[in-house]
């Protein structure tokens, strides 16, 4: 059974840090793109961003451009995202996806295939 276990949200202060982390189980996903999404209350879940399966290619949003960087560990089957400068529009809940299958990196919630839980970060301000 397959398992993406985010951790690393909570509570942050404008203009403070958080570094999310997405466990996978029950297969390996070294081949496979992964990705961060996130959903606001009362809106879609929308990409935040997403790597290809090396770690040498990645992909964000225009608002996570600068502040966010997305990382992996296939040896941790564990993808990262770090979050700085954060502000109030990045309250939501963050989910990790993987890819099922070794290709293209997919931008579009369509293209992955393995969901994690979600995590919250909130901003306290």
């Amino acid at each position: 059974q397959v398992q993406l276990v985010e951790s690393g949200g909570g509570l942050v202060l404008a203009g403070g840090s958080l570094r999310l982390s997405c466990a996978a189980s029950g297969r390996t996903f070294s081949s496979n793109p992964m990705g961060w999404f996130r959903q606001a209350p009362g809106k879609e879940r929308e990409f935040v961003a997403a790597i290809s399966w090396s770690g040498g290619s990645t992909y964000y949003t225009d608002s996570g451009k600068g502040r966010f960087t997305i990382s992996r560990d296939n040896a941790e089957n564990t993808v990262y995202l770090q979050m700085n400068s954060l502000k109030p529009e990045d309250t939501a809940v963050y989910y990790c996806a993987a890819q099922k299958w070794a290709g293209a990196v997919r931008k579009s919630l369509y293209g992955f295939d393995y969901w994690g839980q979600g995590t919250q970060v909130t901003d306290s301000s």
